[in-house]
């Protein structure tokens, strides 16, 4: 068989891609080393957002697009994308009060706005978790997004549509044939494909060079950012965005119910993408950040779980890292072609897959058009606000975990023997049935966040079920 399409990543883009191109009738091929979203999609701050300080770099035309995806997202996966409120204090020594201002004034109209409410100002002199020093600030709308879900759901939707995802298959060699290409696959099976998309994130040279065979141009600037996640530090659902003296922001985020997530960091990484963690330095820096707003100071003894992951933005030459472009650049190279991509955001995926599939567009005549704007992920196909009627006769934390994961298909998941913090052998089952789930890991840590909750003896019990 010859694939049309043969996508090497496993990540939001690559996911993305797939479903797209899938859900236009090509037969598709996605190959991922690891597990899906094993990288720099599970390690985002979790929003969907326009990107607000992107305005102080004019990015006006990714701040429009990602604004506009916002809602669109919202509708499309209702259970794992939620509106949120943010807090932004004002800080009377860093960007001025008009100049925060007049940003939100376009952040509320640059991308057509609709369903969620506008920017208000703020009396904060009373606000339990700030300190007295800041009495003023504004709160505005934007998202929150399980970012590993969404990918799993998006290469799940590709799937029911007829894309082949395999996890677990390492693409060692790509090499042209007959006017497509012939992959070879770690373990020796080869398969075929008419044209090549390259979305291996922090991997995207590398899979030019050494498995293209292609001079990689070196447009790619490896971005570290680090998350820690402590015990809840303040109630409500509300969300914090804090100016640092640096010029970047910090965000503490309501997280899992009874956590905060804190990030992120910016800064240059040059070694391996698949071992990146949080610094020493790092972790001080997001205590300090935070601890410059809240009453009382966070502590590392608070944490209970450190993320990091690795940005493979396009090099722009911007001097620092906190002002590289967040864009994303697609190249077209070779024949038979090869499409790479650089850069991107987890908010544009989705219009990113469309302008792929445009670039692509020559090399598959009579294909059918754009049709994802109006299409939900699997389990959304309900009202964006209807999320708490969906599991009614479930405990409140129960039903809540289970409804955001999987909304409408929640149902399929209740019910068998508990593994520990809700769990349950019939949710493992489905997810590795329907989420290309392998290992505790995979579950634990990427298609939920259970492993928060987990013991060590309730993870190596997962493993032994697994296993069998």
């Amino acid at each position: 068989m010859t694939f049309d399409l043969a996508v090497i990543g496993g990540g939001i883009n690559g996911a993305g891609i797939a479903r797209d191109a899938a859900g236009r009738g090509l037969k598709v091929l996605l190959l991922e080393q690891a597990d899906l979203a094993g990288a720099t999609s599970s390690a985002s701050t979790k929003l969907i957002h326009g990107g607000l300080r992107y305005l102080e770099y004019y990015e006006f035309r990714l701040v429009r697009e990602a604004l506009s995806e916002r809602e669109i997202l919202l509708q499309a996966a209702p259970h794992l994308v939620r509106p949120m409120r943010f807090v932004l204090p004002h800080h009377a020594g860093l960007r001025p009060w008009w100049m925060i201002r007049t940003g939100l004034f376009l952040y509320d109209h640059l991308g057509g706005r609709k369903l969620l409410p506008p920017t208000r100002t703020r009396d904060l002199a009373n606000d339990p978790v700030l300190k007295p020093s800041y009495t003023r600030g504004f709160e505005y709308s934007d998202c929150w997004v399980d970012d590993a879900r969404l990918v799993a759901l998006t290469a799940r939707d590709a799937a029911l549509r007829g894309a082949d995802i395999r996890t677990r298959a390492r693409c060692a060699a790509a090499r042209p044939m007959d006017g497509g290409w012939v992959l070879t696959l770690e373990g020796g099976r080869q398969e075929h494909a008419r044209v090549l998309v390259n979305a291996a994130g922090p991997w995207v040279s590398e899979v030019l060079g050494a498995v293209v065979a292609q001079n990689a141009p070196n447009r790619i600037r490896m971005v570290k950012g680090s998350h820690i996640v402590t015990h809840k530090l303040f109630d409500g659902d509300k969300a914090f965005i804090f100016q640092n003296a640096d010029g970047r922001v910090c965000f503490a985020i309501p997280y899992q119910q009874d956590f905060t997530l804190i990030g992120t960091t910016d800064e240059d990484y040059t070694g391996d993408p698949a071992t990146v963690a949080i610094s020493n330095a790092e972790e001080t820096y997001l205590l300090d950040a935070v601890s410059a707003y809240f009453k009382r100071p966070v502590t590392a003894d608070a944490i209970v779980w450190r993320f990091a992951g690795v940005r493979p933005l396009r090099d722009d030459g911007a001097s620092k890292a906190q002002e590289t472009t967040r864009d994303y650049v697609l190249e077209l190279t070779g024949t038979p072609p090869v499409l790479s991509v650089f850069g991107g955001k987890i908010t544009t995926f989705r219009r990113l897959a469309e302008a792929a599939m445009v670039r692509l567009a020559p090399f598959f005549p009579g294909m059918p058009g754009p049709w994802t704007a109006g299409a939900t992920l699997p389990g959304g196909d309900f009202p964006w606000d209807g999320i708490d009627a969906l599991l009614p006769s479930l405990p409140p934390a129960s039903a809540h975990r289970l409804a955001h994961a999987y909304g409408t298909e929640a149902h399929a998941v209740v019910g068998g023997r508990d593994l520990g913090a809700g769990l349950t052998e019939r949710e493992v089952d489905w997810l590795v049935g329907n989420e290309f789930a392998r290992t505790a890991e995979d579950i634990l840590w990427r298609r939920g966040k259970l492993g928060l909750r987990f013991t060590p003896d309730q993870t190596a019990a997962l493993a032994r079920y697994l296993a069998h």
